[in-house]
């Protein structure tokens, strides 16, 4: 149901960013009215975020109304049961942004994307995640950078909050162009991304089958570059990830991710695709090696990672290739 209101790298190991706006312009954290008149809307923009109903959206709805400029509206999916979440929307709404609201019944992030892309009736989508904040020129830098590089998907940094370890972040500052699949990582980052609607149509609905939960955008990304769709990292984009996962709910999200990966690679290896083989490979080989060298460290994030490869990912992978057809 919708209601329309008012107007992945490692991640472990990565050195503290330098201070960046975090989105949080009241310290509050309560979304009021505007101080000034609102920004400037880029009308062939709509943000995409998908939400648990976190307590984090509000941070994130925060960071991206008090951004140099606004998106068309925003297609907010919301598979939670938060009801705060109404309040933070038409709160929005008295910013004069324009959302639609749209509940659904549905689990995971590629039965959220699928849902926003059928409510997108501009030509460019970004998209961001309920427990991120953007940085206020990040949707004028993103829109930009999706008019210069056409039938491509943008990604960018994805920083870890200050003192925080979080799964799944970027600092590099060295642009990228991504044209063939890599063996060691999936460049796409899903919490930072921005693509032309065409290329979601000509790629296809992200694949919901729950033995690839975790791992829909890999799976996307390695369907882009294979089709012939460039991966694009632009380090001028910047959102930074909350770190609210404790080190026992990172173990369990890392989990996830080796088995959903297996699931992934599983769907792969049963159409003869030797790439795939040579990725499988890599990640069992890696895990030992991340997990003793984690152990050594004493860094017991990179220890759990590669302790989840050694043992989720074969489970996962098993789980992909008797994947019904």
């Amino acid at each position: 149901m919708a209601g329309r209101v008012g107007r992945r790298g490692t991640p472990l190991g990565v050195e503290p960013p330098e201070p960046i706006f975090d989105g949080r312009s009241d310290p509050t954290g309560r979304l009021g009215p505007p101080m000034q008149p609102s920004p400037p809307v880029i009308d062939d923009v709509t943000l995409v975020i998908p939400t648990l109903g976190r307590a984090s959206l509000r941070d994130c709805l925060d960071a991206v109304a008090s951004g140099t400029t606004w998106p068309a509206r925003i297609v907010l999916v919301d598979q939670g049961s938060n009801e705060e979440t109404d309040d933070w929307v038409h709160e929005l709404a008295a910013r004069s942004m324009e959302v639609d609201h749209v509940r659904s019944t549905q689990r995971g992030t590629a039965a959220a994307m699928n849902l926003a892309l059928e409510q997108v009736d501009t030509t460019l989508v970004a998209v961001t995640h309920d427990d991120c904040l953007v940085h206020r020129e990040w949707l004028r830098l993103m829109a930009d950078r999706m008019r210069d590089e056409g039938q491509a998907i943008i990604t960018g940094q994805v920083r870890p909050e200050e003192g925080a370890v979080v799964p799944g972040t970027i600092t590099s500052t060295e642009p990228v162009r991504h044209e063939r699949p890599l063996v060691d990582r999936d460049p796409l980052f899903p919490d930072n991304m921005g693509f032309p609607l065409a290329v979601a149509l000509r790629l296809g609905p992200f694949d919901e089958d729950e033995r690839l939960r975790f791992a829909e955008d890999a799976e996307w990304c390695y369907r882009a570059l294979r089709s012939g769709i460039p991966i694009v990292y632009a380090p001028e984009l910047v959102v930074t990830h909350l770190g609210w996962r404790d080190q026992a709910q990172r173990a369990a999200t890392y989990r996830n991710y080796a088995r959903s990966q297996g699931g992934f690679y599983g769907k792969y290896l049963r159409r003869g695709d030797w790439f795939i083989a040579l990725r499988t490979f890599y990640d069992l080989a890696r895990g030992p090696w991340m997990w003793l060298r984690g152990t050594v460290q004493r860094n017991p994030d990179l220890a759990a990672y590669g302790r989840a490869y050694m043992t989720s990912l074969l489970a996962g992978l098993v789980a992909g290739l008797r994947r019904s057809r």
